[in-house]
């Protein structure tokens, strides 16, 4: 079968830059999938998809003009439905076959075969391939409906009458096939050979595709247009770096791969120049004029090697003037009124304390049923408080950065760029002559923000943002306000993870169970007592983390039965479970362990006190006289954190307890013997579960 490359382009205006990438990757995706599963692609087809801010393409190797035929075998319907008594078709197989487009001549050929407890009628037939017209139609429909568009538009088609919707309004459509035009339609468009290049730098217009393969050199010579996100991407990447080293001072542009793709979605021929702004604005927290080139302008700053700001920053245009003189002026012009506003909004901020400002956060609403900020701010440094009074930390700084952790909610800065809260309050509380511990204790409040983030550079920012995150926690869970599927408006998946965090990587010896009981009683009655659920969601967190971490669901699971208080502890249990899972006793330990589970769990409530004089069975009393040889050894390795050497120790009862278990009855019919032998077993199993669950290890 011959084939050729495919080429379908969607000419469009604008598209939505932050969405761009994805709106590329599925146009292209779905339309091969569609034709892949129309038999129109051969098993080599590459597919390449293009996206620029006014198009959306695919490119797809060794495309069919038509599919091969199919030999396909359809169920009719029972063999008792359809032939009668005398083995002759019924009306209801006619009019099937009729629908088929076969007649009653094909009754002979139809095959019997099982279907369930019945035998069906199967009819074989070869089904023609599909065209390349009509696959194609269907995948460019498909790949359009498929869209992941943020917010679809309505716009009307050129007769006037008729409207279509879309993601923004489509002007052309370009499908060939080598260098035939494909007739199909979208959109109220008919597929033809031309597009569109740059606005104001195309050479010609339109620019006409001579076939498939020419259709990126053709836009970038005649239209002056990159067509593929990547190479486009590619390119700005290479121009920033370059722009950089002219700039000179071992500067580079920031990185920001959000921003990268923001900007190579909103230019189809990149020029990257250097501009700078006043130095006095320098005075500013580069946090501010950071924020805002990248937020509101979509320039990359440039960073001295020491990570300080310099005056210069580098613009993607989207023109390549021969003067550029002008679009620098125009950037630099566009760019200082927004430096002059951060600056003007940390002159007035610094002119009130921190500390005026807490009365104003009682204006600002938390949640309607959990209060303003005021009244969160005091749970929290109730919180706080009893956190640092256990670590015998510094309470006065601890109370001084949770009373003042949120104030800086209420300044013009964070007003204009809410992602600086947390920071602008640490550069005002050094303004107001705070302590270092207290200021970075206001910003740090918030981390972990996000995975990989790191956390409080103190302990005062540790407790504090402990405290604020078992807050949100506590107070979400009371009122029912939990995560459902993928929606989680208060992220408390996040601050869950915040806490596990804080209480592993700092090694905090304070119990979970402990905290987020602790954090109930500061709601008073606005809340109902949710501290099973919350500790339960804290674990499922926790189990998650560890399965990335690469720990095996069962090592997880046999650690996280226990719900261990302290979860500095985990890890060493985990390598402690995987050490003893690796020895020989292991499997048999386990199995005896889940068996011994399983007869306690019927006993109920059973004492683990065993009398010696009861003791009759050789076996039984071997299992005694080793528990009381091995587990003071084991114990006293458990107290010592070296959990390790515990389980190790326990491995050593592997022989003992498989004789028990051959040779002892335990339920046996008197009653002494028998809640003897159940206490015997109940030591075991307090003895060997210290660490983790060694029956969930069973396989």
């Amino acid at each position: 079968m011959t084939t050729k490359n495919l080429l379908v382009e969607l000419f469009v205006e604008e598209l939505p830059p932050k969405a761009l990438k994805k709106l590329g990757e599925a146009f292209a995706g779905v339309l091969f999938e569609q034709l892949k599963a129309q038999g129109l692609t051969a098993a080599n087809s590459a597919l390449t998809s293009f996206a620029s801010p006014r198009r959306l393409a695919a490119h797809v190797t060794a495309v069919a003009a038509q599919a091969a035929d199919k030999a396909v075998s359809q169920k009719l319907m029972p063999v008792t439905v359809g032939l009668d008594a005398s083995g002759n078709a019924t009306p209801a197989l006619l009019k099937k076959l009729q629908a088929l487009g076969a007649d009653a001549s094909a009754v002979a050929g139809l095959k019997r075969a099982p279907d369930g407890k019945a035998e069906a009628l199967f009819y074989d037939s070869n089904v023609k391939g599909a065209t390349l017209v009509e696959g194609l139609q269907k995948a460019l429909l498909e790949a359009i409906a498929k869209l992941p568009i943020p917010k679809v538009m309505t716009y009307q088609l050129a007769d006037g009458w008729s409207d279509v919707k879309f993601v923004r309004p489509a002007h052309g459509l370009v499908a060939l096939h080598g260098g035939d035009v494909v007739a199909i339609e979208a959109l109220g468009l008919k597929a033809g050979s031309s597009t569109h290049g740059h606005r104001f730098e195309a050479s010609v217009d339109p620019v006409v595709l001579k076939d498939a393969d020419s259709y990126a050199a053709t836009l970038k010579k005649d239209g002056a247009v990159i067509a593929s996100f990547a190479e486009r991407k590619a390119e700005i990447t290479r121009q920033l770096a370059a722009a950089a080293v002219k700039v000179g001072g071992g500067v580079k542009a920031i990185e920001d791969d959000a921003l990268l793709d923001e900007v190579t979605a909103l230019v189809e021929r990149p020029n990257v120049l250097v501009c700078e702004f006043e130095k006095e604005f320098l005075d500013v927290p580069q946090e501010c004029l950071i924020l805002t080139m990248k937020a509101n302008q979509k320039y990359f700053p440039l960073l001295e090697a020491s990570g300080k700001l310099s005056n210069k920053f580098l613009v993607v245009s989207n023109i390549s003037p021969t003067d550029a003189s002008a679009v620098i002026q125009g950037n630099e012009r566009v760019v200082r009124p927004r430096l002059a506003d951060a600056k003007f909004f940390f002159d007035q901020d610094r002119k009130k304390t921190l500390a005026s400002r807490v009365e104003g956060l009682d204006r600002v609403v938390y949640h309607n049923k959990l209060g303003s900020q005021g009244e969160r701010v005091k749970r929290v440094r109730a919180i706080a408080e009893a956190i640092a009074n256990r670590l015998n930390a510094h309470v006065a700084d601890v109370l001084r950065a949770a009373e003042l952790a949120k104030t800086d909610l209420v300044t013009d800065m964070v007003g204009e760029f809410p992602e600086l809260q947390g920071i602008m309050g640490r550069y005002y509380a050094l303004n107001d002559g705070l302590s270092q511990d207290v200021a970075d204790a206001i910003e740090d409040h918030y981390k972990p923000r996000f995975a990989g983030d790191e956390l409080p550079r103190n302990d005062v920012g540790a407790i504090v943002a402990l405290a604020d995150k078992l807050e949100t926690l506590a107070g979400m869970f009371g009122i029912g306000n939990l995560p459902t599927g993928d929606k989680d408006p208060f992220a408390l998946r996040r601050h869950a993870l915040g806490v596990i965090r804080m209480l592993v990587e700092k090694d905090l010896p304070l119990s979970l169970r402990e905290l987020v009981q602790g954090a109930q009683p500061v709601f008073g009655d606005k809340i109902g007592d949710a501290s099973t659920a919350l500790i339960d969601f804290i674990y499922d967190r926790l189990a998650g983390s560890l399965r990335e971490q690469g720990f095996s669901a069962q090592e997880v699971e046999a650690v996280l039965a226990l719900q261990p208080q302290r979860l500095g502890d985990v890890a060493k249990r985990l390598s402690a479970v995987r050490a003893f899972a690796a020895l020989p006793e292991a499997p048999a330990l386990a199995a005896a362990n889940k068996r011994i589970s399983n007869i306690l769990k019927k006993a109920q409530d059973v004492d683990a006190h065993v009398s010696e004089m009861l003791l009759k069975e050789p076996a039984e009393v071997a299992l005694y006289a080793a528990l009381r040889d091995v587990v003071p050894k084991a114990n006293a390795q458990f107290e010592s954190g070296d959990y390790t050497a515990s389980l190790q120790s326990l491995a050593a009862l592997r022989a003992p307890v498989d004789a028990f278990f051959d040779g002892v009855m335990v339920n046996a019919e008197e009653m002494d013997l028998r809640l003897n032998r159940q206490g015997l077993l109940k030591s075991l199993h307090d003895a060997m579960n210290r660490v983790a669950d060694l029956s969930r290890l069973a396989s």
